[in-house]
């Protein structure tokens, strides 16, 4: 390029031609030749070389001590991407744009060219709008101890603030162990409005042959809560403990061998301390779960009638939002259909509830002496007719 550029510099001083029409025959602007013409005045043919296009001054670039930080701070943590980068250094008084971290990363080779990928633009976070309507709960397992054992954690999360409410280890999956786990966190933080878990048997009875009530189930039925299941095989409805898992086995559990279950336990609790109240999370704008989580609507426990008496008969609400018991024929709402309804059989009224909820109170109208269990049925028996 040198060469061909010092012929079209002769063209002109040498030969005497035109500077326009030197240009036309070399297929470069007026304006080019005329530049070649001054860096060969300045300094010769070595001044017709290439030149870089670097710009003399970049107002943006980072300094070079605050990209030995950006560096360190990845390196340190290769999980963290410019957004939390740009927060770590933040909290140091360092101030730093995300696209500049990001361009310092690249130069580093710590990211993959097109590792970065754009959300779509109709892309929206499902989530609810306060603390304590709804807890994700599941178990994650693969916790090794150094006994060669392995032993599993009962989570739960607040859907609105990702605050974690409970992360209890435990040898074996069993019932009461995770029920024990869950009322320890109902008497801490208070009671949600519903709780999220997915068809465990631990969890729920719903599917068994035939369907029965487990003590994860009553629990919440006792207290009020709403116990919602996810579709078979459909793990992303429980998408943010799911997510919880994995910042659970990447900051804490991958590749730790614990001493014992306890000394695991007193690690997991220090880590979901830090997790709560020191760990910024991006979903929340870089806040932590403590700032945005609540008790200020702290919903205590619901003091309900024991109901393993003998005057208490279950019934399931008919499509129609009927309920049969003593002979009667209740409405209890057709947006209560297929819900379990609790009856209280008194001597002159029925008392109907769903959860802590009393519906409703009627007065009993057939009074009579109740046989059996089968009395206390739904649909009226059929008659036979006499001659």
């Amino acid at each position: 390029m040198a060469e061909q550029r010092y012929k079209a510099v002769l063209a002109v001083i040498g030969d005497g031609r035109s500077i326009t029409e030197v240009a036309a025959s070399w297929g470069i602007s007026r304006q080019t030749l005329h530049t070649w013409l001054l860096r060969w005045e300045q300094g010769g043919l070595e001044a017709l070389a290439d030149r870089s296009h670097r710009p003399a001054s970049c107002p943006h670039q980072l300094d070079p001590r605050v990209e030995v930080e950006v560096l360190e701070a990845r390196r340190a943590h290769p999980g963290w991407g410019p957004r939390r980068i740009v927060h770590e250094l933040g909290r140091r008084g360092l101030v730093v744009s995300q696209s500049g971290v990001y361009r310092a990363l690249r130069r580093a080779g710590l990211i993959e060219p097109g590792g970065r990928r754009r959300r779509a633009e109709h892309w929206r976070r499902w989530e609810r709008g306060a603390a304590m309507e709804l807890w994700q709960m599941d178990t994650v397992g693969a916790i090794a101890l150094a006994d060669g054992t392995s032993c599993k954690c009962l989570t739960g999360i607040d859907d609105h603030s990702r605050f974690c409410v409970v992360a209890t280890l435990m040898t074996r999956e069993r019932t009461q162990r995770v029920c024990d786990a869950f009322t320890a966190a109902l008497e801490r933080y208070g009671c949600p409005e519903q709780v999220l878990t997915d068809n465990g048997k631990v969890f729920t009875g719903r599917f068994n042959h035939p369907p029965t009530e487990v003590l994860f189930d009553a629990i919440c039925r006792r207290n009020g809560i709403e116990h919602l299941l996810t579709q078979p095989r459909s793990p992303t409805t429980t998408g943010k403990i799911e997510r919880f898992h994995r910042t659970m086995r990447a900051e804490l559990l991958s590749g730790t061998l614990f001493a014992d279950l306890a000394t695991a336990q007193r690690e997991v609790d220090a880590w979901v301390e830090h997790y709560n109240c020191d760990r910024p999370h991006q979903s929340l704008g870089m806040a932590t779960p403590a700032a945005r989580f609540t008790t200020a609507a702290r919903r205590e426990p619901v003091a309900v009638p024991d109901r393993s008496g003998p005057d208490w008969v279950a019934r399931k609400v008919a499509t129609n939002g009927v309920v049969c018991v003593s002979w009667q024929q209740v409405s209890v709402g057709i947006h209560r259909a297929g819900e379990r309804c609790d009856v209280l059989v008194g001597p002159d009224t029925l008392q109907f509830w769903i959860g802590n909820e009393l519906l409703r109170t009627v007065a009993r109208t057939s009074t009579g002496p109740v046989r059996n269990k089968r009395a206390l049925g739904g649909s009226l028996t059929k008659t036979r007719k006499r001659d």
